[in-house]
C-alpha cells in the first residue's frame, strides 16, 4: 500500500495513517481494505488501455478509475429511486473536491472519467483534470521542474484555485464577482458537459442522469448550469426542486429524468467488510 502513494498522494497516505493508527489501537482487529478502483475492475481491455507500447501496458499502466466506491453505493440505490429504467445507460456525476463521471449499464460500471491516477478527467477543486503530456514534457524540458513541483502544482495548486486564484470551493465562486472565479466555474462547467456527452455515446444513449457528492448534492446552481448545457439531450430542470435539492429535479417536459443522490461509501464499506468477515 506504501508503494501506491505516488499514484494518489492526496488520498493513499492519510488513510494508510488510519491503518497504523487502528492497529496500534486494537491490534487483533481485523482490517478491511476496500479499494476506490475495484468498482471498474471488469472494464473492457479497451476500456483500461492506454495507447502505449504493450510492455508499459503489462507493467501495470492502464486506466483504473476512482470513485468506486460512491458508484457502488449509488448503484444499490438506483432501482429504488428510478425502477426499471436504472438498467439502462445512466451517467454519474460525482462531484466534489474530487470529481469524475461514472457510465453505468445495468447498474455495472462501463466507463469512467478518472484513469491512473485520480489527476484525469474533469477540473477538480486543486487537481487539473485532463492535460495534455506535453506539457508536462515542457515544463520539465524548457523549465527546469522537479517530479515534486510538477506533482504539487497539478495536485494542489490547479484546478478551480488555479484558475481563479481565489478558491478551491465553488461556493465561494459562485458568490464572487471576479471574472477569474467566473473563468474557473466555466471551465468546470464545461469539462463536466464534454464528459457527460463522451460517456453517453459510449453507453449509446443517456436514460438518467445522477448528481452526487458534496457540490452534486448541495449546489443547484452548478447543477444548472450543466444542465442547460445539457439542453439539446433534452434534459430540463424544474427550478424549485433543483433550489431544494429534491431526489427528483428533472422538469415534467424533461426527456431524462436527473436525479440528485447522497453516495454513501461508509455503507458500501461496511457491506464489504461484512462479508469478508463472514468468510473469513
Amino acid at each position: 500500500l506504501r508503494a501506491l502513494i505516488s499514484l494518489a498522494p492526496l488520498h493513499q497516505g492519510p488513510g494508510l495513517a488510519g491503518v497504523q493508527a487502528a492497529q496500534t489501537a486494537l491490534p487483533h482487529a481485523l482490517q478491511v481494505a476496500c479499494f476506490d478502483t475495484a468498482f471498474h475492475a471488469h472494464h473492457s481491455a479497451a476500456e483500461r488501455r492506454y495507447a502505449i507500447p504493450r510492455d508499459w501496458h503489462e507493467r501495470g499502466y492502464q486506466r483504473f478509475g476512482f470513485h468506486g466506491l460512491s458508484y457502488d453505493a449509488i448503484s444499490r440505490l438506483l432501482p429504488a429511486a428510478l425502477g426499471p429504467q436504472a438498467e439502462g445507460a445512466v451517467v454519474v456525476a460525482h462531484l466534489g473536491s474530487g470529481a469524475s463521471l461514472c457510465g453505468l449499464r445495468a447498474l455495472r460500471s462501463v466507463t469512467t472519467t478518472m484513469g491512473f491516477t485520480a489527476l484525469d478527467g474533469l477540473v477538480m477543486g486543486t487537481r487539473c483534470g485532463t492535460l495534455d503530456p506535453g506539457l508536462v514534457l515542457q515544463w520539465f524540458a524548457h523549465d527546469g521542474l522537479s517530479t515534486a513541483q510538477v506533482q504539487d502544482m497539478i495536485y494542489k495548486h490547479s484546478g478551480l484555485l488555479g484558475v481563479s486564484e481565489i478558491s478551491a470551493d465553488t461556493r465561494d465562486l459562485l458568490a464572487s464577482a471576479d471574472p477569474r472565479a467566473a473563468l474557473a466555474l466555466e471551465l468546470f462547467v464545461a469539462s463536466i458537459v464534454r464528459h457527460i456527452g463522451a460517456i453517453a455515446a459510449t453507453l449509446g444513449g443517456l436514460d438518467a442522469l445522477v448528481f452526487t457528492g458534496g457540490i452534486g448534492t448541495h449546489q443547484p446552481p452548478v447543477r444548472a448550469r450543466v444542465a442547460e448545457r445539457l439542453a439539446w439531450l433534452g434534459l430540463r430542470l424544474d427550478e424549485q426542486r433543483n433550489g431544494a435539492n429534491a431526489l427528483h429535479v428533472a422538469a415534467a417536459a424533461s426527456r431524462v429524468p436527473v436525479l440528485v443522490m447522497p453516495t454513501d461509501e461508509e455503507a458500501v464499506m461496511a457491506v464489504q467488510a461484512a462479508a469478508l468477515r463472514q468468510h473469513a
